[in-house]
């Protein structure tokens, strides 16, 4: 095979995986920590080995897809930010028909995964595909696109009930909403990096309706956030390790809300990127709470 071909075929393999995001595994964890905690609580331990892989492998396959749909509906847009203006679709490396035909291919497998579990999980699946296709177009129309960011990324831990108890009770739902405002909290702190862009071609974001106020609204909505994780360990009758957690994960709040004091774009990313030590310190409250010595 001609080396100019091999080499072609390397660089198209190369743009599909920076397309899925696999280069920024941020995105993977951030869907990932919520799921476990689902998990870990809904079998009040260490969940069945199937459901717990087909949740991990669903993470993975619906936030690749999820990037791909996000890009192909942004195209036009991204090409003006600075942050995303070199994506393989906004620098027209990949074409949309080969994106959306992975996206299509990813969705798919995910689907069959579900398959594998019970038919409450199956039903709620298709409000997933939903909450991910919808989103993309939110962010043209409304000022608060992270609270459906928020439910899409979410939509994982009724899942996770109902794959574990085939039920969605009450706790699924408070866990659901502490990560809604977790979302809300760090995609703000996300999007005050884009917000110059962001209002030079018209995209809305929480980061520009809380403008001046974004530091002290973040900061509100992360104590609301410890607040629902302490409902959710009174509600699970959870342990010490799983409120040392929550003291240890204030504290990185407290971080993050020092690192944007200046919005300078460098300490926001590493501010919501602190995120994912949260969402481990979580998890790991909750593995050790019901881990047996």
């Amino acid at each position: 095979m001609n080396i100019k071909i091999i080499k072609s075929k390397i660089n198209k393999f190369k743009q599909y995986l920076l397309l899925m995001r696999l280069h920024k595994p941020i995105g993977i964890f951030l869907l990932l920590w919520p799921t476990l905690w689902g998990l870990w609580i809904a079998a009040e331990g260490f969940p069945d080995q199937k459901i717990l892989l087909v949740f991990i492998l669903g993470v993975f396959l619906m936030r690749s897809a999820g990037c791909i749909l996000n890009d192909i509906i942004d195209k036009d847009l991204d090409k003006f930010v600075t942050r995303t203006k070199d994506r393989p679709l906004a620098s027209n490396k990949l074409s949309s028909i080969e994106a959306f035909t992975i996206a299509c291919i990813l969705i798919c497998v995910a689907f069959l995964l579900i398959l594998t579990t019970n038919i409450l999980t199956i039903q709620l699946s298709f409000i997933a595909i939903i909450l991910a296709s919808i989103y993309p177009f939110l962010k043209r129309y409304i000022y608060i696109p992270q609270f459906f960011l928020g439910a899409t990324f979410g939509w994982s831990i009724p899942m996770a009930f109902a794959a574990v108890s085939n039920s969605v009770p009450l706790i699924a739902w408070l866990l659901f909403i502490a990560n809604i405002l977790w979302t809300v909290a760090y995609d703000t702190i996300y999007a005050i990096i884009d917000r110059d862009d962001d209002l030079k071609i018209g995209i809305k974001s929480t980061a520009i309706l809380f403008d001046d106020a974004d530091r002290l609204i973040i900061g509100i909505i992360q104590s609301l956030v410890i607040v629902a994780l302490i409902i959710v360990g009174q509600e699970a009758s959870l342990g010490l390790e799983y409120y040392v957690s929550l003291l240890f994960g204030s504290s990185l709040f407290a971080y993050q809300l020092y690192l944007i004091k200046n919005r300078d774009r460098k300490n926001c990313m590493k501010a919501f990127l602190n995120n994912n030590f949260f969402g481990l310190l979580i998890f790991a409250g909750l593995f050790f709470n019901y881990y047996e010595y």
